[in-house]
């Protein structure tokens, strides 16, 4: 748990998702908790809908349209 802590691992993890280099080093070298950097730039570019989809996860605004749209 402390590796994703630590700056060197959270700004190659972001270079990876394609954040390019200096949005990726502000987010990395944030002491901000991680709810506040969910809301950066770099975090918003790096976790994308589609990609939260491909890897399970549900989307709730889809989800929401439907029901209210076949009700």
């Amino acid at each position: 748990m402390e590796r994703k802590k630590r700056v060197r691992t959270r700004y190659r993890n972001l270079k990876v998702m394609g954040v390019p280099k200096d949005l990726a080093w502000k987010a990395a070298n944030s002491r901000r908790g991680y709810w506040f950097t969910t809301h950066t730039v770099a975090i918003n570019m790096a976790m994308t809908k589609e990609r939260l989809i491909n890897r399970g996860f549900y989307d709730l605004a889809t989800a929401y349209q439907f029901v209210h749209i076949n009700y």
